[in-house]
């Protein structure tokens, strides 16, 4: 979700100001329970090199074992020189990459949106496109050539704004090479999954779903849907809409079994796989309830004011109103010495004003105002950090627009809302996970209104059949729901 990480890395940049800095993230774990695909049993872990660089593989042997199975079926079948693992990412996030050391890589988000085997295959088979055709090697080839291109008309011309005018030429250049990367693979990924028996149209249903996906992502920041369909000059990748037309022609001249729409039997074994399967954030990275955060390893929970909407990573945890004001939120374990009060005068930079002492859920805490200056404009920002027995948590806040006085106010008193777990709280908290039902008499309506989520209940429900109504949903014999 683009939006989510444009945010992420305009709060990153805020929090340095506020973090303690060398300071490492703290980290704990947890268990969880569920279904087929719950995390009874764990698999060999990840290299920790690439552990580091991808984070951790989902912790349920069953699974990992069947995408490393359809992924060697490919691999097999297509005739495809190398060595290659698969593995499920433990992130809700739906996405899909390839390392060129021969990792493959979906994350549970995007088996969750799949409808049958063929699209996971399909998944897999559009990273493969890209190893086949080194498509890593290629694009730093191209970033290296662009910045020579940009450093050398800087040095012609002796002017710097030169440089930078044709480094902007050379990045909207390479934009459109990679977008042309992402329709080869796409290509050659059609190639692999008829050759592996698999339906030839998979390919295209497979981005007909990460379609549907952001278009209800555009609905939780309340733009249109078709935003979703559009692309702009700097993406990377095609619009789905453009990498559908492109692959018309692919699927029709392919040779694989006949599409199947409405094949139950197959989806119903897809759906088998993921029963059980988490849609939240590992523990370890706390639950997103509404507008509430709890954490059941850290144990402690807050809430945002009315008209935010959460979004938790595992850097931190952000909440976004349609105004334009941010919260970000976060922890680090280490603790400082001294006051929060004199720590925030002497160590955040430039000095907070108006530094004031407080209790927060019980605990050590400081609330300062960054100084009005060129670098904040109008806006108002906020640092909030309070004392655990573990380390320092805090809260860096912006609010811009004619309300931001009173706005900012408001998150103020939602960091107040900043306190500890009991052991007891944080024990009945569990993830939210896929169900496979059998409609046997149910509505869509019904199965909706049962959805833990406080919004935008059928949509979350048609998104995750992939279906466009509640009528095409009636249909259908078993659908995925999510229950706690």
């Amino acid at each position: 979700m683009i939006f989510r990480y444009l945010l992420t890395l305009l709060a990153l940049l805020l929090a340095a100001a506020c973090a303690p800095a060398g300071v490492p993230p703290q980290t704990a774990s947890a268990g969880a329970q569920g279904g087929s695909a719950s995390t009874s049993a764990r698999p060999a872990a990840l290299p920790p090199d690439i552990e580091k660089a991808v984070g951790p593989a989902y912790p349920s042997a069953a699974l990992q074992a069947y995408v490393d199975r359809v992924g060697h079926k490919l691999t097999t079948d297509a005739k495809l020189h190398g060595s290659y693992r698969f593995y499920v990412l433990d992130q809700p996030l739906a996405n899909a990459h390839a390392l060129p050391s021969g990792y493959v890589f979906v994350t549970r988000g995007l088996l969750a949106l799949l409808d049958d085997e063929a699209e996971l295959a399909a998944a897999f088979a559009h990273e493969l496109g890209h190893l086949a055709q080194g498509h890593a090697t290629q694009r730093e080839r191209q970033r290296q050539s662009a910045i020579n291109t940009a450093v050398e008309a800087a040095r012609v011309t002796g002017s710097i704004a030169v440089g930078r005018s044709v480094a902007h030429d050379q990045l909207l250049a390479l934009r459109a090479y990679s977008r042309e990367q992402e329709l080869e693979a796409d290509r050659a990924g059609v190639g692999y999954i008829v050759q592996a028996g698999y339906r030839g149209d998979a390919m295209s249903s497979l981005i007909d779903k990460l379609q549907r996906q952001s278009r209800l992502d555009a609905l939780f920041f309340n733009q249109t849907p078709e935003t979703a369909s559009r692309r702009s000059a700097l993406s990377t990748h095609p619009a789905p809409d453009e990498r559908l037309v492109a692959l018309r022609g692919v699927v029709a001249a392919s040779r694989g079994s006949p599409a199947r729409p409405d094949d139950d039997a197959a989806r119903a074994a897809y759906f088998a796989q993921i029963d059980g399967m988490s849609v939240d954030d590992a523990p370890e990275e706390g639950f997103v309830r509404g507008l509430a955060f709890l954490h059941p390893t850290l144990k402690f929970a807050f809430r945002a004011p009315p008209g935010f909407r959460l979004f938790n990573d595992s850097d931190g945890v952000l909440a976004v109103a349609q105004d334009g004001a941010v919260m970000y939120f976060s922890c680090q374990a280490g603790q400082i010495p001294g006051t929060l009060v004199d720590w925030m005068r002497d160590q955040v930079k430039p000095t907070p004003t108006d530094i004031q002492s407080a209790q927060i859920g019980g605990a050590e805490a400081a609330i300062g105002a960054r100084p009005r200056g060129a670098d904040t404009g109008l806006s108002q920002v906020r640092y909030v950090v309070i004392r655990r027995d573990t380390g320092v948590c805090y809260f860096n806040l912006v609010s811009d627009g004619p309300n931001r006085d009173r706005r900012i106010e408001t998150m103020v008193a939602a960091a107040h809302s900043f306190h500890s777990l009991s052991d007891a709280e944080a024990a009945a908290l569990r993830p939210y996970r896929v169900h496979v039902l059998s409609q046997g008499g149910t509505t869509p309506a019904q199965l909706a209104a049962r959805l833990p989520y406080p919004d935008f209940k059928m949509d979350r429900l048609l998104t995750l059949n992939g279906v466009d109504d509640a009528a095409e949903l009636a249909q259908r014999r078993v659908v995925k729901t999510v229950e706690p």
